[in-house]
């Protein structure tokens, strides 16, 4: 019994000291201005402009179709609706509305 404390509070110090160098390195690589591998910064994000200021996530929008979420940039627009491709514009457009619907 003595072994199975023993085991949960070497996992619970050891969980501990991973979050506690975590915590370390990101506050270290935020003061020094550190970037990733990858050139983005970790502290913020990763998301970075040329200049080095945080960039805004793409807005994203619902298709009226299928209800999926997809970015504004590969969104179609038709007659003041949003679609996330152009096969479910014309699907949509192709139903009967008003009295042609009943």
């Amino acid at each position: 019994m003595r072994q199975i404390f023993l085991l949960i509070l070497l996992f619970i110090v050891g969980q501990w000291l991973v979050k506690a160098l975590r915590r370390h390195d990101a506050h270290t690589a935020q003061r020094t201005g550190a970037r990733g591998a990858n050139g983005a910064g970790a502290a913020n994000g990763g998301v970075h402009a040329s200049n080095g200021q945080p960039q805004l996530a793409e807005p994203m929008i619902r298709c009226v179709e299928c209800g999926v979420h997809a970015p504004e940039s590969d969104s179609v627009s038709v007659a003041g609706q949003a679609f996330c491709c152009a096969a479910h514009a014309q699907r949509h457009g192709a139903r009967p509305s008003g009295r042609d619907a009943r």
